[in-house]
């Protein structure tokens, strides 16, 4: 059995008060005929889960999922009661589906972040993680710029991340000293330049690469190339050189190249395992949901828009015929949403006037992501998230669809995402697929050449 409990449930999920309010139950999946002790385990639950969130008054809801917390399909009133036997031993939760399994010790696996929650004798007593969950090794390479630095603080509330590595070419060691002092069990140290790039590397589980130059006004993410993509050649190659067997999430644009050139470096150093090396394309489902929760006045938590192709302008395709829950939409939205969600990042770009580009919605959805990965590393069987990998759905080397996330990485493509599409999908598929392609060859292209000059 598994719980699911969305965590957005006041202005800070972080902080505490004297007593959870009323709450909605909502049951998922055919098993949730099968659970005779609900009520008895929602209220054990909620002097432990206050003890992290701002629930005074506030109403949110709670689900009891299957084998997916992926749709919520109907729901009833339930008062929690003030005694628990369950204890919480981090406060990392955030936006999305908490689930809790009845294993004695149990991992609340968050849309994006987990906590860790396990039996205890004393209600409401607050614990530390057991020892051997936090087991993973992170390394955030870019740690210092306007995405590491938020990407850092969530990935370092995780009580799945074990060690936390920083790194970057200059002023990472204010931002690892300053996130230091977040009490949550992540170790954090600090990596400055090219000779300490080794090291913030060696034996890692995770890497993540925010690394580049953002976007500025008039820059499309094509203008970012030549600066990002030897960026991301040189950290591959450390990575390829220290941590072979680690995943990689690249988030450094334009992600349609860039993961190509990751590709061909791994290549190139005999190491290259197209399971493990990901284009993160999560901000586009992120955006996605939001905006057709907004649009569609539906409860945020249950949306869930696939995208497939790729990561920039006309090559995102959100697949808004297969918007769970379903819902109908005229002409006239699809093509209102789509552009939105496919501009979404010069929308930011313009907003910030120059100042800077979508750093914070980029931080949250690469966190989400990393999440995703190290609870599917960890074992947990039902992870499913949108990446730009190597692919075999399209005539394109490499495509973003839903991916069964698994210990080795990729587990599963979810390659009926491609079936069924409406007139309008199958032209937008068409239309992004030679830009698409112009993309990963650029790429392959640059990252050959300066193979061929070493």
């Amino acid at each position: 059995m598994s719980v699911c409990l969305p965590s957005s449930i006041g202005s800070s999920p972080f902080s505490s008060s004297e007593a959870v309010r009323e709450r909605s139950l909502s049951f998922v999946g055919s098993r949730s005929a099968r659970l005779p002790r609900v009520e008895a385990i929602m209220a054990s639950m909620a002097t432990a889960f206050h003890a992290t969130t701002a629930a005074n008054g506030v109403r949110s809801s709670l689900a009891v999922a299957s084998s997916s917390c992926r749709s919520v399909v109907s729901s009833s009133s339930l008062r929690f009661a003030s005694s628990s036997s369950l204890s919480l031993s981090s406060a990392s939760v955030r936006g999305g589906f908490i689930a809790v399994q009845s294993d004695g010790v149990s991992r609340m696996g968050v849309r994006g972040m987990p906590v860790q929650v396990r039996a205890d004798a004393s209600a409401g007593a607050v614990a530390a993680p057991k020892p051997g969950t936090s087991t993973f090794k992170v390394a955030v390479l870019g740690a210092a710029g306007g995405i590491g630095q938020p990407l850092s603080l969530l990935i370092k509330m995780s009580p799945l991340v074990q060690e936390l590595r920083l790194y970057d070419i200059a002023n990472v060691k204010g931002v690892a000293a300053d996130l230091s002092h977040c009490n949550t069990p992540a170790h954090v140290s600090a990596y400055t330049g090219s000779g300490e790039l080794a090291a913030a590397l060696k034996d890692v589980d995770l890497v993540i690469i925010p690394a580049g130059v953002p976007r500025k006004p008039g820059m499309t993410r094509d203008d970012l190339f030549n600066i990002n993509a030897g960026i991301v050649r040189t950290l591959i190659e450390a990575v390829a050189d220290n941590a072979p067997n680690a995943l990689i999430n690249i988030i450094s644009n334009p992600v349609n190249s860039t993961v190509p050139i990751a590709a061909e470096v791994l290549k190139a150093k005999g190491v290259y395992d197209p399971k493990k090396l990901f284009g993160v394309t999560t901000l586009d489902v992120v955006r996605a949901n939001t905006f057709v929760a907004q649009k569609k006045n539906l409860r945020l938590i249950d949306v869930n828009v696939p995208v497939i192709g790729g990561h920039a302008g006309v090559t995102i395709l959100p697949l808004l015929s297969k918007t769970r829950p379903t819902v109908e939409f005229t002409p006239e939205e699809v093509e209102e949403l789509t552009v939105r969600i496919q501009n979404a990042g010069t929308e930011v770009v313009e907003a910030k006037a120059g100042a800077g580009s979508a750093t914070l919605s980029m931080a949250y959805a690469a966190a989400r992501f990393a999440e995703s990965c190290m609870r599917a590393l960890d074992g947990d069987s039902d992870v499913y998230e949108c990446a730009y990998i190597q692919s075999e759905v399209t005539d394109l080397p490499f495509f973003a669809t839903t991916v069964k996330l698994g210990k080795k990485g990729v587990e599963e493509v979810i390659a009926e995402d491609l079936n069924g599409l409406t007139e309008y999908e199958k032209n937008a598929v068409d239309a992004l697929k030679q830009e698409l392609k112009g993309s990963i060859e650029k790429g392959v292209q640059f990252a050959k050449k300066q193979a061929a000059t070493v």
